[in-house]
């Protein structure tokens, strides 16, 4: 039996339905189906919060485009914070890629993950920086001098990610979309180290950096390679698919225990959330191999309905935006939207 549940706060409504069916038609079981509604108390904790995180909580759960809350986000909390420390040079940090997180690279990704106006100029400025200043010699990004060669896929997709969402010129960023579509692996997925020491099998890590890069630079409708660029994306997922997110597909054990870790940012780190979160927002319909972290997001649902912030990723940070072991507004709101999108 269907059962609804339907929760009014401000006069919108968020649905969350508990009954779902499998890719193969049949209904999942019980233990999926075992689901807290959001309360209107869980809601008002989450509009509580910086206003990156009430834009999205706004457009994602109560499908209401706010984007006087979106313009907000260059102007106060963690955003104004963030942008407040850029260097007269167009940097942050140090450098593009040092020190971890305050370098330009992971603070357009942070901006990015805030959903900054994609017209910001400052981060606009920083990224034609980089496309000007930082190409290695196979169009890629180079990091220093060990990849002046061949750059990092890793830092390719995250790049990809941002520099596409800041609306950076489709032929300014053709040359980053080569150096990636040229470091495919055999099994469909990506792995930093095959510019390194030539690895030949995928990484989660690098598959699901990539994976949004290339989603974000389709998004920009841009059409370079597009074909191709969809051809990989369905590879690369169906990689990340065959390992239901994290299982390893010759003894059934989780990969990593990390990957069942909720951190925040998520920095080039790879986690099922993560992975999770790109597939709701890729628009990919359910398949039942996401059934297995489904039910590890559920079992880690705090009984008011929030998720913690399991871990962070040690480095320097510019603000820090929530507390490891405590609740977090990011990830409450990366599982809701997740479980939104299957109708959980």
């Amino acid at each position: 039996m269907t059962n609804v549940v339907k929760v009014s706060i401000n006069h919108h409504q968020i649905h969350a339905e508990r009954a779902v069916t499998s890719k193969g038609g049949k209904r999942m079981d019980s233990q999926v189906n075992k689901m807290q509604k959001p309360t209107p108390e869980l809601l008002d904790w989450l509009l509580a919060g910086d206003p990156s995180i009430r834009y999205q909580v706004y457009r994602d759960l109560m499908e209401t485009h706010r984007l006087d809350l979106q313009s907000r986000i260059s102007q106060d909390g963690w955003g104004k914070i963030i942008l407040d420390q850029q260097h007269p040079s167009g940097h942050w940090g140090d450098r593009f890629y040092q020190p971890k997180w305050t370098s330009t690279h992971y603070t357009l990704l942070d901006l990015k993950n805030l959903n900054l106006a994609p017209s910001n100029k400052q981060a606009q400025l920083a990224i034609s920086i980089v496309l000007e200043t930082e190409k290695a010699e196979d169009g890629g990004i180079a990091l220093g001098p060990s990849t002046s060669q061949r750059s990092d896929v890793c830092v390719n997709g995250m790049f990809l990610n941002y520099a596409s969402y800041f609306q950076s010129k489709e032929g300014f960023l053709q040359s980053v979309v080569d150096a990636l579509l040229a470091e495919r692996t055999p099994d469909g997925g990506f792995n930093c180290r095959s510019t390194r020491s030539g690895a030949r099998h995928s990484s989660l890590h690098s598959t699901i950096s990539v994976l949004e890069g290339l989603r974000e630079f389709l998004s920009a409708d841009f059409q370079y390679r597009k074909t191709e660029i969809e051809q990989t994306i369905s590879a690369a997922e169906e990689f990340i698919l065959i390992h239901q997110l994290f299982l390893s597909d010759r003894t059934g054990e989780a990969i990593k225990p990390e990957f069942l870790k909720f951190s925040y940012p998520c920095r080039w780190k790879y986690d099922i959330l993560r992975a999770l979160d790109y597939f709701q927002q890729s628009g990919r319909k359910w398949d039942g191999r996401l059934k297995p972290a489904i039910e590890v997001l559920l079992s880690k649902r705090n009984k008011g309905g929030s998720w913690n912030m399991q871990a962070a990723h040690p480095g320097q940070v510019h603000v820090q935006m929530e507390r490891a072991g405590k609740p977090g507004r990011w990830n409450t709101l990366r599982a809701l939207r997740v479980l939104k999108k299957y109708q959980l």
